[in-house]
């Protein structure tokens, strides 16, 4: 049967091409209000997919923001019953200017599909979509029991995903996650996700007098908002990246030998890495960059403005300035208490009279991390060495699922990303791309798990 699915998914390898690009025209950004016509464009199309492929209780589920879309199938008795997880919103496209084609108009270049959104993470959840409808127009049912759980907040840390939860609980039960989301960790190499670091984030705003100042008649005798802004996050990290923040970390799982030595079992090109942005080597020096980038806690600035940023000059002295900070966590750490050491540190290093107001997110996502001997995580290996004929390695990633987080805690339910994005294809930056040949891959790789899965009982996740 499997390969019976996997020549059906071949055969409509164009006509799946096509789909995805009419959903990459939409620009399904979730933190700007300004695009909710374009989020409900994105859930009409997807709810109207999968009851086209067979799922007929394909509906929106709403927790007081954007609404997720649910489907399910669960005609497999005994069989093991899967969160198969994606999200249909995507950054926003700014800079847009620095796009070499239109972010939303997707244009394919040597193998490549361009348009934000190819890659984090519409390529890989219509992939998961489309296996399924195969499996059931084939057979008439699926390996497993599937129920389909597309975000429509993850780029925008799932503010809602608590609230979906809370009111449709009992339709999220399930034995573990399937997640189209979190891709590869290599170009060249095969690899499973098997966890990723947490997240918290917080908002900051300086001010140093109660208006702006002509910088001629003010300047060198009062404070500048964006230069006291500037002073105050270089007290966070040392000259080479060691975060100076008193007790940031100290709730940390202990970072062991094994842990290490997994970090290390796939092969690392460092200065591939680096070559794949153009950037430069920051951290502590005691670390891997592997390490650095999946076993310990980030505090990294996402923005920073103040004062005139528009054509030519303006003689201002600034009165305010403003950043936007995230802090990626490492396994066992506490979001409220990691935001919790970070405000104190910058109350701590305020000079006297500036005033500082911080809107931290709230909640946050802790780390996740899937069990070594997890059966989806075995089935997934021998999947991936048969497909490619090498070995494939369990690794973690640096980013976030906050899903993966929230349904650990709530169903106790673990979580594997089985996402096909690359890690130089541009998520979150301009040019953004997804290879056609993990378009081909995944049209082969998702049927041979989903079979490999079925073979397995739902006793063999409880045990």
């Amino acid at each position: 049967m499997t390969d019976a699915v996997i020549a059906h998914l071949a055969a409509q390898r164009d006509v799946i091409l096509d789909r995805l690009k009419v959903l990459l025209r939409i620009p399904s950004v979730s933190t700007d209000p300004a695009f909710a016509p374009h989020m409900r464009a994105a859930q009409d199309f997807l709810v109207d997919r999968l009851r086209a492929i067979g799922f007929a209780d394909a509906q929106l589920l709403e927790g007081g923001g954007q609404p997720a879309v649910y489907a399910s199938w669960t005609g497999a008795p005994g069989r093991p019953t899967l969160i198969v997880y994606g999200h249909y919103d995507v950054q926003p496209a700014d800079p847009v200017e620095l796009w070499t084609s239109p972010p939303f108009e997707p244009i394919e270049r040597d193998g490549r599909l361009y348009a934000r959104g190819a890659s984090d993470v519409k390529g890989s959840t219509l992939i998961a979509i489309e296996t399924l409808g195969a499996f059931l127009q084939i057979s008439g049912g699926l390996p497993v029991n599937v129920k389909v759980f597309i975000e429509g907040e993850e780029e925008c840390g799932s503010p809602s995903l608590r609230g979906i939860v809370e009111r449709h609980h009992d339709k999220l039960v399930a034995d573990a996650m399937l997640s189209a989301d979190g891709g590869r960790a290599s170009t060249t190499i095969p690899t499973v996700g098997v966890g990723g670091r947490g997240l918290t984030a917080l908002e900051l705003t300086l001010r140093t007098a109660d208006k702006d100042g002509h910088s001629g008649r003010y300047g060198g005798a009062a404070r500048n908002a964006v230069r006291e802004l500037a002073a105050l996050i270089a007290t966070l990290h040392d000259a080479e990246g060691r975060i100076l923040v008193a007790g940031f970390g100290d709730d940390a799982a202990p970072i062991t030998n094994a842990a290490r030595v997994s970090a290390a079992a796939l092969p690392f090109d460092e200065a591939e890495f680096y070559a794949q942005f153009g950037g430069l080597p920051w951290g502590d020096p005691a670390m891997t960059v592997r390490e650095r980038t999946t076993l310990m806690p980030t505090i990294e600035v996402n923005g920073l403005w103040g004062g005139y940023t528009g054509v030519g000059t303006k003689t201002v002295l600034p009165a305010e300035a403003h950043a936007k900070l995230t802090l990626r966590l490492a396994p066992a750490m506490d979001p409220a208490r990691a935001q919790e050491r970070l405000r104190a540190h910058l109350l701590r290093h305020l000079p006297p009279g500036v005033r500082l107001e911080l809107s931290p997110e709230s909640g946050g996502t802790p780390a996740a991390t899937l069990s070594e001997d997890h059966p989806m995580l075995r089935a997934a290996l021998s999947v991936l060495q048969q497909a490619h004929g090498q070995p494939a390695y369990a690794v973690r990633a640096g980013g976030t699922i906050p899903i993966t987080a929230v349904f650990r805690e709530i169903f106790g339910m673990e979580a594997m990303m089985f996402g096909l994005a690359m890690p130089d294809e541009g998520a979150h930056a301009p040019d953004e791309f997804f290879r056609l040949a993990s378009l081909d891959e995944g049209l082969r790789t998702w049927p041979m798990l989903l079979s490999a899965l079925g073979q397995l009982s739902a006793a063999d996740f409880s045990r």
